[in-house]
């Protein structure tokens, strides 16, 4: 029998040690979306929506790792060897492989409040994207609600308007809707409260017509004014798609629902961590992964 994606790659993608592989695969694992992304013990896989075909993409994230924890083991299934490279690059941005963690561990790791949380994971990284629109889209549906539900309501919109896709992987059954897919949907349809809805499709619709352009290296100041200029992004939106879709390596989220937690279970109130902030420049995106590492399952 033909495999549904016959063109198989497997590959040792550099990193730089340390690396907490384990937190890395937590957080991934707490935000998959039915249909496009399934995570296991050891390991986190997901559909890929390439030039010349679809594809799927599975990172083994074992922490400890079997060996020395500078490389990451890529499985790709394509559709067309030519999608390697750019798969590869996929790969490259969901584990932040770019990333150098001694200035950043050295930095953040004397700080009264993230000393002991850099300690336990030295070599965070802050989880990338395949695809910075789908962050985006991604993000606005996850406005106002908890990731259980955002995980929801995103599914349904991957079965709705998704492209089905035979990957041959249990789990993997769909390419995540175009924006130019979702700019058409009314939003009184989508399942979400109308307002979202519309900002939603809003944001959808920009990028479709390149008003918002994520690719290539964007200024992501310039990003972030242009997203705020849209009706429902609000700074927590803007900010968030900055250091998941861009890779902006200083975003702090101050408002967000889970710094207060994190606040709470080191024993901080809310005024002295978010006083501590400046001096976590110009890294406080890494800063902001240590907060949420210690809310992941």
């Amino acid at each position: 029998m033909t495999s549904p994606l016959p063109e198989r790659v497997e590959l040792r993608l550099p990193v730089r040690p340390p690396f907490a592989a384990g937190a890395l695969l937590s957080f991934l694992a707490h935000h998959v979306v039915p249909g496009v992304e399934v995570a296991g013990p050891g390991w986190y896989a997901r559909t890929l929506d390439l030039p010349h075909g679809p594809g799927t993409l599975r990172l083994e994230l074992a922490d400890p790792p079997a060996g020395p924890a500078d490389h990451v083991t890529v499985s790709l299934a394509l559709a067309d060897r030519r999608d390697v490279e750019e798969a590869v690059a996929a790969a490259r941005r969901v584990v932040d492989a770019d990333h150098d963690p001694a200035p950043v561990d050295a930095h953040l790791g004397g700080d009264a409040v993230l000393g002991p949380l850099v300690a336990q994971r030295p070599g965070l990284r802050v989880p990338g994207q395949v695809d910075a629109a789908e962050v985006a889209v991604r993000t606005v549906v996850g406005q106002q609600v908890s990731v259980v539900g955002a995980r929801t309501v995103t599914g349904r919109l991957v079965a709705e308007h998704g492209t089905p896709v035979a990957t041959g992987v249990p789990g993997l059954t769909h390419l995540f809707p175009a924006p130019a897919v979702l700019a058409r949907v009314d939003p009184a349809s989508l399942p979400m409260p109308r307002a979202r809805g519309r900002a939603l499709t809003g944001l959808c619709a920009a990028l479709a017509e390149g008003a918002v352009a994520l690719g290539g290296d964007p200024d992501p100041a310039d990003v972030r004014r242009t997203l705020l200029a849209l009706p429902g992004v609000g700074p927590w939106t803007a900010d968030y798609v900055a250091m998941r879709a861009l890779g902006a390596p200083d975003v702090f989220l101050p408002t967000d629902v889970g710094v207060r937690r994190a606040a709470t279970l080191l024993g901080h109130d809310l005024a002295t961590v978010l006083a501590a902030t400046e001096a976590w420049r110009p890294w406080r995106s890494y800063a902001l992964m240590h907060l949420w590492a210690i809310l992941m399952p």
